[in-house]
């Protein structure tokens, strides 16, 4: 959880209300408090001479206007960096008398870009800061600096959009099955053990898409064109299955956030929506009110490169509650999602069936984590094949099929294969280092002048490596 939390501040309400969740989030956490504030002199300097121009003509002339830079200059360096003490005060005060450990920041400078900077340079893991300041408007929806902010740091940030806690608002996390979303979901299970409350999850599919698109293809195809895409074919299958294709998929990663969750023992639900996702979200904040809501700074379809997801971005923007934008990524176990996600053809349980019972626990696992990583949810024979030729020697230890490979160059490319028992010790290696343990062995196995890889191969090659380590 949280070490080091910092939290930018100009004392505005929701600078204020951000100070009072983070001292209660580091007495949760014992964590470090870092409290900041940007003040620009030399912004104020420039536009003062810019401004000379306009005064009363009592003010232009040159001795004059002398004394009254050197006046301003002196009196707005003193004067803001007294308002940016007035402010970390109040931020000392406040901690010291929670007991909470914490440090003081004073910054000169453009302030978002101070703050991006330090932050940078800090050893904080989460910030916290209001979504508008004291620049707000009726009509303001995100403040430029959280915005500037939002999109340029690498750490999770709690964007303040309400001082409102009536003790009982759960924490809300949004799920569509990335990395960053099970990320932000690992993140709201300790908050939620953390700080006492419940954790929901929240799924939102958007079926409504694939309509709309197919009404517009309806309007520009030509009879000819339609006839080559089998269009009313596609439509009638898409009708048939986005619904429940789509509901499955995201009841799935529900269903993975459910089990994660009670294995940390934190008190959770679940909640399917449709509709879309940033719409179905704010809905969601609105009628709940939770405490705050969880999701990652980009979603399943987003390139790693982005700065902030469309999603993220529409909640930024008008979320009615707290917002942690989680910078964490997260991929549950593979059989954690198979277990979820993942069915069997009758076929396939049946070559299954074949499998000796004692071997048949690994080659389920191998057979799901292989369709998990290529985004099967139905495993069918030509899953169990491609497994089968990623074995060792493309023998599967199963059937005692060999996958077809090219002619072999030499004696290095002769193919090897492994007993069962071999292959089970390999398969418990972990996966960063399987396939070099694998290669090594196999080349060791070659120099032993041997077919096929077993017990005894095993135990020489562990023996090797022992005696290198020495």
């Amino acid at each position: 959880m949280y070490g080091s939390i910092y939290l930018p501040l100009d004392n505005s309400p929701l600078s204020l209300a951000g100070l009072d969740l983070a001292i209660e989030l580091a007495g949760a956490t014992g964590a470090l408090l870092t409290g900041s504030h940007v003040y620009a002199a030399r912004l104020h300097d420039r536009r003062f001479r810019q401004m000379e121009g306009g005064l009363p003509e009592a003010y232009r002339k040159e001795d004059k206007l002398v004394e009254q830079r050197v006046i301003h200059d002196d009196l707005i360096t003193r004067g803001l960096r007294v308002i940016s003490d007035s402010y970390l005060d109040v931020f000392s005060e406040r901690c010291t008398r929670a007991g909470i450990e914490h440090r003081r920041v004073a910054l000169e400078g453009r302030n978002w870009q101070k703050l991006v900077e330090d932050i940078g340079a800090s050893g904080a893991d989460l910030v916290v800061m209001g979504a508008l300041g004291l620049g707000a408007v009726e009509s303001s929806e995100i403040g430029s600096v959280c915005e500037r902010v939002a999109r340029r740091i690498d750490r999770d940030l709690l964007v303040m959009r309400t001082g409102e806690g009536d003790g009982k608002g759960a924490i809300a996390v949004a799920l569509d099955g990335s990395p960053q979303s099970f990320g932000g979901l690992m993140t709201a299970i300790e908050l939620g053990k953390r700080l006492g409350r419940p954790v929901e999850a929240v799924a939102a599919f958007d079926p409504q898409f694939h309509y709309v698109a197919f009404n517009s293809i309806a309007k520009v195809l030509s009879a000819e064109a339609a006839s080559v895409f089998r269009f009313r074919e596609q439509e009638r299958l898409h009708e048939e299955i986005i619904d429940s294709g789509l509901a499955k998929i995201y009841q799935g990663h529900l269903d993975v956030a459910a089990g994660l969750a009670r294995e940390a023992g934190t008190a959770f639900t679940t909640r399917l929506l449709a509709g879309k996702a940033f719409e179905q979200l704010l809905r969601h904040a609105a009628e709940t009110r939770p405490r705050l809501l969880v999701l990652g700074r980009v979603g399943v379809h987003s390139d790693a490169a982005m700065d902030l997801g469309s999603v993220t971005e529409n909640l930024l923007r008008r979320l009615p509650c707290n917002l942690l934008i989680s910078a964490r990524s997260f991929e549950p176990p593979v059989e954690k999602i198979a277990d979820a996600t993942i069915a069997w053809t009758e076929e396939a349980e049946q070559r299954m069936s074949r499998v000796p019972e004692f071997a048949r626990g690994m080659a389920r696992s191998a057979i799901l984590r292989h369709a998990a990583q290529d985004g099967h949810t139905v495993v069918t024979s030509d899953v169990i094949d491609a497994v089968m030729g990623a074995m060792p020697g493309g023998r599967c230890p199963f059937s005692g099929k060999t996958a077809a490979r090219e002619a072999p160059g030499g004696a290095e490319d002769i193919p090897i294969t492994w007993e069962l028992a071999a292959l089970e010790r390999l398969l418990s290696l972990p996966e960063a280092v399987r396939e070099h343990a694998r290669l090594r062995i196999e080349k060791l196995a070659r120099r032993m002048q041997r077919a096929s890889v077993d017990a005894e191969v095993i135990e020489a090659a562990s023996h090797a490596v022992h005696e290198m380590l020495r």
